[in-house]
């Protein structure tokens, strides 16, 4: 996904330019399990603007990892993660939210990275073994997103500024989380 595309972009005959960003999301299913990820990278020199919008939504999954402990529910995560965002005056997204993962790619719960008082029905408590893909979209703009292609797949900004995308499947351990998607 290129700059204004959120999501689900598809490859093509696009040339990259400097200032440019894609974000590449990854899902895996290896030995009867699923893993997702996905980063924001930059193609040579960005914006300032665009710099902050990728380094806030990689610091807001940082949040997501350093709030999530088990006992606590999903809101107070979340809550975390939207408020660094706004305060950053950066939009969250909200038509597209993380998810559960386990045997099949997208699971329950839905794990939004952003609370409203109309959630509270879908609040979940974070226990031991839950495994959830956390991953935080921000739009440059306003938050609302369209999708643009005549296939259904890639989403876009409405406003048509920048977007950014970070993700990570997370295991809720005893003492914390396990960022099962670092690299290691």
């Amino acid at each position: 996904s290129v700059n204004e595309e959120l999501v689900h972009g598809i490859p093509g005959d696009r040339i990259l330019q400097e200032g440019d960003i894609i974000s590449i999301d990854c899902g895996v299913k290896l030995d009867g399990y699923c893993g997702d990820s996905a980063v924001t990278v930059q193609v040579g020199e960005v914006d300032a603007d665009v710099s902050r919008l990728m380094s806030a939504t990689r610091r807001s999954l940082e949040i997501a990892t350093e709030e999530m402990k088990p006992g606590r529910k999903w809101s107070e995560v979340a809550k975390a993660m939207q408020e660094y965002i706004e305060g950053e005056k950066l939009s969250v997204v909200r038509e597209f939210v993380g998810h559960g993962i386990g045997r099949e790619m997208h699971e329950e719960p839905k794990v939004p990275n952003y609370w409203s008082a109309k959630q509270r029905p879908m609040d979940f408590e974070l226990v031991p073994n839950l495994v959830i893909a956390v991953e935080p979209m921000v739009n440059l703009g306003t938050e609302s997103v369209h999708i643009v292609d005549p296939r259904g797949w890639v989403v876009s900004t409405k406003d048509g500024k920048y977007a950014a995308h970070y993700e990570h499947t997370i295991a809720v351990s005893k003492t914390g989380v396990d960022v099962l998607t670092d690299g290691r």
